[in-house]
């Protein structure tokens, strides 16, 4: 009997243990899912900042590109013209100096009719 009363003690007190440490158990899981929905919130609130810096990114380097674009055309546009300019002038100077030179004195002097001299004899 002695011994049947001990291992009750001892089965009392495992179980007894087993109780704390199930409750123990129990608390733990508690905090444990406590701050895994806290850390879900402050996922959730990381993840919206994140897209909302990438929206506001986007947004602008969108502009970014629009004002180069812009910039690139204007730059082109004032290329062309100083281009026209450039090829004016050189077509200018060359048709000077071509005018300018013997060969060109020759053809001018070809177009143009030389003046008929008359001599008016007076009585």
């Amino acid at each position: 009997m002695d011994v049947n009363s001990a291992i009750l003690e001892r089965l009392e007190k495992v179980v007894s243990t087993l109780q704390e440490n199930s409750v123990k158990m129990g608390q733990l899981l508690a905090v444990h899912n406590e701050k895994l929905d806290k850390q879900d919130r402050i996922d959730a609130v990381l993840f919206e900042k994140i897209d909302s810096v990438h929206r506001e990114v986007t947004r602008k380097t969108d502009e970014i590109k629009k004002g180069c674009e812009r910039d690139i055309r204007l730059v082109d546009n004032r290329l062309r013209v100083m281009e026209k300019k450039m090829w004016s002038i050189f077509g200018a100077l060359s048709i000077i100096s071509i005018i300018v030179s013997p060969i060109g004195q020759r053809f001018v002097k070809g177009l143009t009719v030389p003046p008929q001299t008359s001599i008016i004899q007076v009585k």
